[in-house]
């Protein structure tokens, strides 16, 4: 630890810490515009100077580490009139005429650490400048009028994000933000996250989403956690008027640290289905509104009538205790056997049953950040789950290496040092022949005993159509690796094939990705819930065995047209659902139910974390939430839900540790 003095206040903080970081532990506002805490310190515009003792000259605090005895002075008048100087610099460069601002007024850093050196005017003649403004991107807007060049959105998208597609081209005065190699925004490589936009301390980048709607200190800001996949990111919902305005990444956030996906920052404000706002019930072969009450008389004489004759299926987007209770009611309560997920355990099933022998085998998000190759076979991780991908893409360019194994092409194809394209079905003969490699060269961490290896190796070929060179070359960037991560996705467990899970595991096991220290295998699982689903039980396939009756509470998920033509097949169809669909259009009930961000609940994220979801917009007036519909329907039929969701999540053995 080091003793620094920091306005006539003694602190202790780390070695290595920055002055800025220090004096924000002491609760000492220096302002600053470039710097982040989740970027580089960069030291670029140079407002967060400070007096340092001994020191001839002002000092950037933001790249200044501590030394033991520092004297910092932070708000002298020599300091306070170079700042006042930085900031007419920055005012006078470019068109910033804050009237005309959408982020003027409280969310512009430029402008409040004007106000905060007491600026009501800069002396020095703007620059006019005219660069034209960037409106092809569907979700935000560039306009480098106002733009101050502190890098802050070229810096987050390399070094948070890791796609490297804005950069700063021209020099001086006419220096200006440009995506790839200066092509319109809507254009380029953007992938969509926001992560630029969030970053942006002035209005340079704007989210044309929420663009004037109001102020933050306008908005109500509730803290929650993303419903879209399962990597579960912490997100900040911003509400005006019982409406979602916009949806930041939380900075706190254990798994994201603010990152997030196109999906998770934009989707749920842009959504453009149609609201079910009453129940219905089809009479005379129409679906007409009914009160809750015929439509839940209705269900419940269905139910009782049709006992031993259900089929129930439901979202994973819903929260572990409406799982649960949904599990309960007709698992147990009405015996029906046929109880699965929308997701019928595609992603989760083969790798919780291979759990049942190796529990706890798989690791944690956090191996992807220090990975030094990371190997991902099966996983489409730039569509899906695209946060877990952010974390090892940026590392790309800092030496970590690359290994993708799909069928199908893949936009991180591009950035991969080995992109292997195998015949479908032909996963198990190449994981089998990666290992035969690894032991017939000597480069195995711990034994393995392959007496056919030569046999392994001619079949992997074989089956897969890569070249003996290519199967060698991977096998061999991945047992030399001092950190290796093997990531694994649909592409796997939806042959639901145990063998290929531990044979996965073995490699793993072999190069050194699994060890006593170390659980460098994971999968990317499905949606929000997945993981919980399966740990209930609900992972089984959907087909219909002379059931008369469907309950399908989707919740505000998207219904696929395979498990809609597969429902639609029953004598009678309820389904509990928050938006019209092709699924609502054949239901003879449908019952309207809350979305994401209308109820509380517990997620179980991929890596086995438990989070709770926070209530941030009140529901239409006759929308009711999942897990009261389905207590009313066991206190309809005479029954009582007692459901406990954290002992039911410990029935099965999970494949990864909750926490």
């Amino acid at each position: 630890m080091v003793k620094i003095t920091i306005n006539e206040k003694q602190i202790e903080v780390p070695e290595g810490t920055t002055v800025l970081r220090a004096a924000e532990t002491a609760g000492i506002y220096i302002p600053r515009l470039c710097d982040h805490k989740e970027l580089t310190p960069y030291g670029g515009c140079r407002l967060c100077i400070v007096e340092v003792e001994g020191a001839r000259v002002p000092m950037a605090s933001c790249t200044l580490p501590v030394n033991n005895g520092m004297v910092v002075r932070t708000e002298t008048e020599s300091i306070k009139k170079s700042r006042e100087f930085i900031l007419s610099m920055l005012f006078s460069e470019r068109n910033h005429f804050c009237p005309f601002c959408q982020v003027s007024g409280g969310d512009c850093e430029l402008q409040n650490a004007a106000y905060h050196e007491e600026m009501t005017h800069w002396p020095i003649q703007p620059g006019w400048s005219d660069f034209k403004v960037d409106t092809t991107h569907p979700y935000f807007i560039l306009d480098n009028n106002r733009c101050i060049l502190c890098r802050r959105c070229v810096r987050a998208c390399g070094e948070m994000v890791g796609n490297f597609t804005l950069s700063v081209a021209e020099r001086g005065a006419a220096s200006i933000i440009v995506a790839d190699t200066d092509v319109p925004l809507g254009e380029s490589t953007c992938i969509k996250c926001g992560t630029c936009v969030q970053v942006c301390p002035t209005g340079a980048l704007i989210d044309r989403v929420s663009a004037y709607q109001g102020h933050d200190e306008s908005l109500e800001e509730i803290k929650s956690v993303c419903a879209g996949c399962s990597v579960g990111c912490s997100i900040k919902i911003m509400v005006r008027n019982n409406r979602i305005v916009r949806i930041e990444g939380d900075w706190e956030g254990a798994v994201n640290h603010g990152l997030l996906c196109e999906h998770g920052r934009y989707d749920p404000v842009t959504e453009s289905r149609k609201r079910i706002t009453a129940p219905q019930m089809r009479k005379n072969g129409k679906l007409e509104i009914v009160s809750w009450d015929e439509a839940m008389s209705a269900v419940a004489s269905q139910l009782m009538e049709n006992k031993n004759e259900i089929a129930a299926i439901a979202s994973t987007r819903l929260s572990v205790e409406t799982l649960t209770a949904f599990k309960e009611l007709f698992a147990e309560k009405f015996q029906s056997k046929h109880v699965t997920s929308v997701e019928e355990g595609v992603p989760t099933e083969v790798v919780t049953r291979f759990a049942q022998t190796h529990e706890g085998f798989e690791g944690k998000l956090d191996v992807l950040r220090n990975a030094d190759t990371v190997m991902c076979i099966g996983a489409n991780i730039h569509h899906s789950h695209m946060v877990a991908g952010f974390m090892f893409k940026r590392n790309l360019s800092k030496g970590t290496r690359l290994i993708t194994i799909d069928p199908e092409s893949s936009e991180l194809d591009y950035m991969a040092n080995i992109s292997l394209k195998t015949q479908p079905g032909s996963d198990l003969a190449l994981i089998r022949g990666l290992q035969a490699v690894i032991v017939q060269e000597g480069l195995g961490r711990t034994p393995l005993s392959l007496p056919d290896a030569g046999q392994l190796i001619e079949k992997a070929v074989r089956a897969t159509g890569v070249s003996l060179e290519e199967l060698k070359q991977t096998a061999e960037l991945l047992a030399r690796s001092i950190s290796p991560v093997i990531l694994f996705g649909k592409g796997i467990t939806a042959q639901r094939d145990e063998s290929l899970i531990e044979e996965l595991h073995r490699l793993a096991v072999l190069v050194g990705a699994v060890d006593s220290e170390r659980h460098g295998l994971l999968s990317i699982k499905g949606e929000s819930n997945s993981l919980a689903a399966t740990l209930l039980g609900m992972d089984t396939t959907f087909e219909l065995n002379g059931q008369k009756v469907v309950y399908a509470a989707v919740g505000d998920d998207y219904v696929s047209r395979s498990l809609t033509e597969r429902a639609s097949k029953a004598s009678y169809l309820v389904v509990q659902a928050s938006y019209e669909s092709k699924l609502t259009e054949q239901a003879h009930v449908i019952l309207p139910v809350t979305i994401w961000a209308e109820q509380e609940g517990h997620h179980i994220n991929l890596d086995g974390r438990i989070q709770t979801t926070h209530k941030a917009i009140t529901a239409p007036e006759h929308v009711r939430e999942n897990i009261t519909v389905l207590n009313e329907i066991a206190l309809r039929t005479n029954m009582t839900l007692k459901s406990d969701w954290q002992k039911a999540i410990l029935a099965r053995k999970s494949s990864v540790t909750l926490n």
